[in-house]
This record gives C-alpha cells, structure tokens and sequence, in this order.
C-alpha cells in the first residue's frame, strides 16, 4: 500500500532537531478553544469509569461523521493537541471526543487502577459506548503517544471484534517497541523527559491516594526515579504484570501489527528523542497499515515553516487530511465479513 501524499514537513527554522520541535510543540501557545463539551462517562467491568468529552457541532446530523483522540502519557483532554484538533474538527463539522484514560483529567477520582500501554480493553468499552451514543455513525480513532501503541494493540489484538463502526485510525508518534523507548529515555539527553514523566505519574498516584484510599499500591512501593522504575514498581503489578519486562513484551503493539485490517495511518519523525525510528524499519505489518516516517518534527512537535497549510501546527492538520480522505480500498474485514 502507497503511503499518503502529505505535504513534506520542513521544520521551523526557530526550532530545528527533536529536543526543539519536542519542547515547541508541547510549550508553544495557540489559539484556546471555545467549546464547552459535554461530559459522558463510561463505566468498565472492574467498576472504574472513564470520562469522555464530547464537541459536537451545531450542524452535526445523526449518522454523521465522529472521531475519538485519545492522549498520550501524563496528559489529558485538555493536552494542547487534543484541543487544538478538537477544535479544528469541531470546525470541519466532525463530532469529536476527547478521552481521559483512566484516572487522568476529568477522571482522576473515578478510577482505582491506573491506564497502561496495553489497556486496550478500556478503548474496545469506550467505541462500544459510542456505537450505542452514535448510531449510524463512522468512528476513527486517533492514539498520540502512548495511547497510539493502546489503539494499535486494540486493532490488531482481535480483528474480529473491532467494532464495523471503525473506519479507519491513526497512530502518532506511538512507542511500539515499549522496552527500547523506554531504554531511550534513560540516555543523559533524555533525563529531563524522564523526570518529568515519573513525576507526573508519581503525583497522580498520590492524588489517587487521597481520592481513592482503596486503591491498589504494592507495599514496596517508593518514589522512583526512571519510568522504568516507575513501571516495575506500580504499573506492572497494579496492572497484572509480572514485571517491567513482561509488561512491555506482551503490551507493545509491533508484535500485533500484522493482523491489523482497519486502515490506518502510522506519524512518526525520524528525530523523536522519545521513540526511535528504528523500532519502525523493517517492522511487519499488514497491507491495512501506512507509514509515513517525517524527516522531522520529534515527539508531537512538528512546528513547521509556513507553507499551504492555516498554521505552523503540521501534524494537527495531517490528521485533519487524514480523516477527510476517502475510505481507502482495501479488502473487507473481517469483522465486516
């Protein structure tokens, strides 16, 4: 399958190389939403709950079009890019929903177990409630960062039971080799993304804590200081794991990217010092999967020099063409057999 004919990303010549399209995209003002969405939440089996945000436009018609953008680790609804794309869908007429995985954002005393790199049951739970929200409608899922490995693991894990609802998806910037991201980080160059990561996580914790006295934490649990750490410590045996290591061997999504038969787009730049680009060269996939591998733009940057698009924000609007772009023609799926 041809990749996407986007345009070429050529960098902001203010910020060159991943540490600062990595650092512009994430502190770099924009234009705030005016939206007031509305809150649903979704209940899951082990009774914890999510909350997603719903922009629906005031055009919007039952059976019309709906995406779902799910955000990457130590965010929420209201991270920059969720927002922006949001807003900008919001605009185009697309009813979109903005997720807090469990226990982020909105959701923060709403869940006694936290979210995981594989926590693809919760999403399966999330397009289920929105099949039921939606009738009639077409759903894409869009995955930043961490909950692009999820959505991966999602589509591939059981292609017969995605949803038919889903027509097609995206992935940007997703870790998918979890053990080799997760290694990157503890490079000196990275330090500073590693500290700010645990201690995101670490003071979610503790506000769950508060929130939640019945929360699970394992009773060896102390302060770390790598998110590796952090994982072995709490994610792994709060999430059913035997360790670190078993977490990010059965959670990454490369291993289920070959039985993926939804259409969908895989961003990534070749400068992101978060996830390397080679965990994507030569990594199987099916016929249902593109790549497109920027040249730069590091971990959900992409701060581009003015060109053909409204703004600098040149990932917000490859998801925007994405999304816009007639169902591919591929082989039926399974789940739609």
């Amino acid at each position: 399958m041809s990749r996407p004919q986007f345009s070429e990303f050529r960098p902001h010549p203010s910020f060159r190389g991943g540490h600062a399209q990595t650092l512009a995209g994430a502190y770099l003002p924009w234009r705030k939403s005016v939206s007031t969405p509305v809150e649903h939440r979704v209940a899951l089996p082990d009774e914890d709950s999510l909350v997603l945000h719903d922009d629906c436009p005031p055009e919007w018609t039952p059976g019309g079009p709906v995406a779902l953008l799910m955000h990457g680790l130590g965010g929420s609804h209201r991270s920059g890019y969720m927002v922006r794309i949001s807003q900008r869908l919001l605009e185009r007429g697309v009813r979109s929903f903005r997720l807090d995985l469990r226990g982020s954002g909105a959701g923060i005393g709403l869940a006694r177990r936290p979210y995981n790199a594989g926590c693809s049951a919760d999403v399966f739970c999330v397009l289920e409630h929105l099949q039921r929200l939606c009738p009639g409608s077409s759903i894409s899922p869009v995955g930043f960062s961490l909950s692009g490995n999820i959505l991966l693991k999602l589509l591939g894990e059981s292609p017969a039971s995605v949803p038919a609802c889903v027509e097609r998806a995206m992935a940007v910037s997703p870790p998918i080799d979890l053990r080799c991201c997760v290694r990157e980080l503890d490079r000196f160059s990275n330090r500073m993304y590693n500290r700010h990561f645990v201690k995101l996580l670490h003071n979610s914790l503790e506000s769950r804590k508060r929130l939640l006295p019945d929360a699970p934490v394992p009773q060896d649990y102390r302060r770390p200081r790598r998110l590796y750490d952090f994982d072995d410590l709490y994610t792994a045996p709060v999430s059913g794991f035997a360790s670190a290591e078993d977490y990010y061997a059965r959670c990454s999504a490369a291993q289920f990217l070959p039985a993926i038969d939804v259409p969908t787009l895989i961003l990534a730049a070749r400068d992101d010092p978060l996830v390397p680009v080679s965990i994507f060269a030569g990594c199987a996939h099916s016929s249902s999967v593109r790549m497109h591998i920027s040249g730069g733009g590091g971990h959900l940057g992409f701060i581009a020099r003015r060109g053909e698009d409204p703004d600098r924000r040149w990932m917000d609007w490859r998801v925007l063409d994405w999304l816009s772009l007639p169902t591919p023609n591929l082989p039926a799926r399974a789940s739609d057999a």
